[in-house]
Formats: C-alpha cells, structure tokens, sequence
C-alpha cells in the first residue's frame, strides 16, 4: 500500500464521523457490548489501543461486530502492525512516525494514521506522501491555536486531532478547516465499560456523533 492510498483509507475512515473512540479496554469479554453501543450511538470507527493485554482480544472481538471498523492505536513496532492486523484491525494509528513503523504499515497494507506534533513532522510526512495525520498531543501541543497555526502554511495536510479533547473541546477544533475528526476517549469513560452502562455510552455516542 502506498502512502497516498493509506491517506486516502484514512480519510474515508475518519470522514465516518466526527468522532473516533480512542479506547483503552482491560477486559475482552465487554468488547463485544462495547462496539455495539457505540456503533448503535453513530460512531463506527473504533481505535483500540494496544496498551493493554487484552487489546488483540478485544479487536478480535470488535471485529466481529457489524457495522463496525476496528483499528489498533499505539502502533510502534512492526510487531504490533502485525499482531493488530492477523487480529482483524484494519486501520493502525500510531503516537509519532517512523521510517521502519511506515515501512510495516505499507507493506503489510495497513492504513495508518501516523501522529504528528510539529510542522516539520507533517512536512516529513507530507513528503513521503501522507496527506492525513494524527496530531498528538493534541492539548499538551497547544490546542486548536496550533492546530491552526499548522495548517495556514501546509493545507495539503488534514488532521484528526487526540489526546486531551473533550466533547466542548471537540466542536473547537472541528471548526477548523484542516480537521476532519477527533479523537476522544470520553465517550467510552471506563467507570461505565465497567459498570456495562451500554445505553449511557449510546448516548454518548449519539451526543459525539451529532457534532459537526
């Protein structure tokens, strides 16, 4: 897979919704429920983020949701590309970037998210043909100030922003012309995956997914 038909992957992935559920889950056995009330609530693609010993487990059994597209976040060997993709993910998104992550990706054709937190990271990446990037930390990098401030000289590059962002924060930088989605945990709060509130995360997900 080349650079250019990842981002395109990528882009039709985050165009889904505005949101992604960034999602760190210790527990397999909730997975299933999990993706249901989300998906159902109107936001289908889901990051799960291989920080935790169960997360092949449970993209194993998100993967089996329908509806669903299930990717493997925190993506930072060659190992875990392949790990995440023989368990049915089918989007990465990865921290930062390197030559050998990308190499993986592409030739193991994955589409990639590949984080980003400065403008000589996206020029880098641009280079080589990534035109849709994870900027990340969104919040401890500045905010939606210097997601903007990014985007006036280098528009070909359009973003989903994470880490730090919140349903108010959300709208902010949705407003932006180079931000295609977000990425959040907050609609999937782990008291409520615990407590298998489904329908409270449904109306999250409603809540998530109603933004523009």
């Amino acid at each position: 897979m080349t650079p250019q038909d990842a981002s395109t992957a990528a882009a039709k992935i985050c165009l889904m919704a505005p949101v992604v559920p960034v999602l760190v889950v210790d527990d397999a056995s909730l997975a299933g429920d999990l993706a249901q009330a989300l998906i159902t609530g109107g936001l289908p693609a889901l990051e799960v983020t291989l920080r935790t010993p169960a997360a092949l487990d449970v993209i194993r059994e998100m993967a089996k949701v329908p509806g669903g597209v299930v990717g493997a976040g925190t993506l930072l060997t060659p190992k875990d590309v392949e790990n995440a993709k023989e368990a049915g993910a089918t989007f990465g998104v990865s921290p930062g970037a390197t030559d050998i992550l990308l190499q993986a990706c592409e030739a193991n054709d994955m589409p990639l998210l590949p984080g980003t937190a400065t403008a000589t990271e996206a020029m880098r990446l641009l280079e080589r043909g990534y035109t849709v990037q994870k900027f990340f930390p969104a919040e401890a990098n500045g905010g939606v100030a210097a997601l903007k401030g990014i985007g006036a000289p280098i528009p070909q590059v359009k973003f989903c922003p994470t880490g730090g962002i919140d349903l108010k924060k959300a709208s902010d930088y949705l407003a932006l012309s180079n931000t295609l989605c977000v990425g959040g945990s907050w609609v999937a709060p782990k008291d409520m995956v615990n407590a298998k509130d489904w329908a409270g995360i449904t109306a999250l997900a409603k809540e998530a997914a109603a933004l523009n």
